[in-house]
């Protein structure tokens, strides 16, 4: 079978464009280009892709659903139950004090993250080019946001910080700082010898948990997207260059199950984080409150 010929497509009004990268094999760039600027501010085509997916998204999650029936139609059961699934996972994670609040984040960031990793499976996206800059060096048209390391340390302090007013406005400043700092033995357990230069020891811990909590924790999770979406982009450019009957579709079905793995794992990291100090006491009160005789509520 003959080799396929890559044809370049000019357009003189916009750019020359051509699927360079994914033909060489060379994969995507590590860093995203400004194809614009918004005043000082400049724009690469991840953002332009994370604009795109998150207007298709609401878009089409609204002619889905409609006007919600009590008998749903077939597009609001899909909702539905994608949003039943979540609800189920998350619940007793984060605590029944704090799931109305904290759900809506969890599910928008599953379902946002999910689309923005397959996105880059639609034909095009990561291998169309087009001239750029004054020495007109080639850039991809549009990338997955979620393989450009800014979009991804972006979007897991927006998380963390949301999950952060969640925990004070539900946990308290008292109780975050006694989970950090405080002493986890028990006073009447151990000896006042132990106890005393416990709690020393536990404040020098509780620096070091500030530094996971406000550093390692955002930076990890941010990595772990990029580094999955970004390493998923190169297998399959690498792979369509290699492949010459068609498209690498087992590389495609693998890249599915990335792409969901990696917004599950997200969304649940959030869920723990949140209710690591929100969930503290609910599984005890509801044990209490079982215990109880019926004629001790009032």
């Amino acid at each position: 079978m003959p080799r396929v010929r890559h044809i370049a497509l000019i357009f003189t009004s916009l750019a020359a464009v051509l699927p360079a990268f994914g033909a060489e094999g060379k994969g995507l760039e590590p860093m995203a280009h400004p194809m614009f600027h918004v005043g000082p501010l400049p724009v690469s085509n991840s953002i332009v892709m994370t604009w795109i997916v998150a207007i298709v998204l609401i878009i089409a999650i609204r002619i889905v659903v409609g006007s919600p029936k009590l008998v749903p139609s077939h597009g609001q059961a899909i909702v539905e139950s994608l949003v039943t699934g979540i609800k189920d996972i998350v619940d007793p994670i984060v605590g029944s004090k704090a799931i109305k609040a904290t759900f809506p984040l969890l599910i928008a960031l599953f379902t946002y993250i999910l689309i923005q990793n397959w996105s880059g499976l639609i034909p095009g996206v990561g291998t169309i080019m087009m001239r750029h800059g004054t020495a007109g060096e080639w850039m991809e048209f549009v990338r997955p946001a979620h393989s450009d390391m800014n979009g991804t340390i972006a979007l897991s302090f927006c998380a963390f910080i949301a999950g952060l007013i969640l925990v004070l406005r539900f946990a308290g400043i008292k109780t975050v700082l006694v989970d950090v700092f405080g002493n986890k033995a028990t006073k009447g357990d151990v000896s006042p010898f132990v106890y005393y230069p416990l709690s020393i020891i536990f404040v020098a811990v509780g620096v070091l948990e500030l530094v996971s909590i406000f550093f390692a924790r955002p930076i990890s999770l941010s990595f772990r997207l990029y580094g999955n979406i970004f390493g998923g982009e190169n297998l399959l450019h690498s792979m369509s260059a290699i492949c010459r009957w068609g498209l690498p579709v087992p590389f495609y079905f693998m890249e599915l199950l990335v792409g969901l793995v990696q917004a599950f794992v997200f969304t649940l990291l959030i869920a723990v984080y949140v209710g690591l100090l929100t969930n503290h006491g609910d599984g005890h009160a509801e044990a209490a409150g079982k215990d109880q005789p019926h004629g001790a509520h009032h």
